[in-house]
């Protein structure tokens, strides 16, 4: 879609001379209100990681450019930089995923894929590969269907990027690629009967190698879902990643595994 540009009101921005400006774009992941009439807005930056931003004035003129400011947008913004918060003096709209805020399924699966990137990502250190991973699964329910493994593939690959990959095709302890009927979070994956620990969650035949299609998937091209296996699949995921997390996912009501 093409970039429609929006300047904040010349009343809503006040700024020394010779501050310099600079551009950059993000993800919206959330926004508060701050003070009277300003609003925060934290974006997904795939140079500075998490950014929290301000946007002066859009609560309380008639102007659009708070609009292209809600979450799930991907934007151009110019910003000058302030003692605590950059301020935002120019926004362009890149995609709005439009389709993604029609539909309650698909909200919700974006939800959590915000959700999990915004409780990962820090301030101020670079997070392309977060980035370019929920520009691609909204990019995904976007243009299609939700699929059932879709949340299940976004949080095991998000869960890689930050280093607590998931073993579903060996054993986490041994190295084996035979009995895998238990799932140990802290031990970070499957393990065999001869691995397995207090606390190693047993599992139903099929689920491990189930899940490690969905983990070699790209997430536009998910193979067909077994509704026997999906619920317990995203069950175990997303244990797995609260676990690694020490936060629940509030977004995504699911039974837990």
């Amino acid at each position: 879609m093409n970039a429609s540009l929006i300047r904040l009101p010349r009343s809503a921005i006040s700024y020394p001379l010779g501050v310099a400006l600079r551009t950059d774009q993000g993800i919206v992941l959330r926004g508060y209100p701050f003070g009277e009439s300003d609003r925060v807005v934290v974006l997904l930056s795939p140079n500075h990681g998490k950014l929290r931003t301000v946007a002066k004035g859009v609560r309380k003129t008639k102007s659009r450019f708070g609009g292209r400011l809600e979450p799930m947008t991907h934007v151009d913004i110019v910003l000058y930089e302030g003692r605590n918060l950059d301020t935002i003096t120019q926004v362009s709209v890149i995609n709005g995923f439009p389709n993604v805020r029609n539909d309650l399924d698909r909200v919700l699966a974006a939800g959590t894929m915000i959700e999990v990137v915004d409780a990962v990502v820090q301030e101020d250190d670079p997070s392309h590969r977060m980035f370019l991973l929920l520009q691609r699964g909204l990019t995904v329910l976007d243009h299609q269907q939700p699929h059932p493994d879709l949340v299940t593939a976004f949080l095991i690959k998000a869960a890689e990027i930050v280093g607590v990959e998931p073993a579903f095709g060996s054993c986490s302890g041994c190295g084996t690629t035979e009995g895998l009927s238990r799932f140990n979070f802290a031990a970070g994956g499957s393990v065999c009967e001869q691995c397995k620990t207090p606390g190693s969650y047993a599992l139903r035949p099929g689920v491990v190698e189930y899940l490690a299609r969905v983990k070699a998937s790209d997430m536009s091209q998910l193979p067909d879902a077994d509704p026997s296996m999906s619920n317990e699949a995203l069950g175990i995921t997303k244990r797995f990643i609260e676990y690694h997390l020490e936060r629940r996912i509030e977004t995504l009501a699911v039974p837990n595994a």
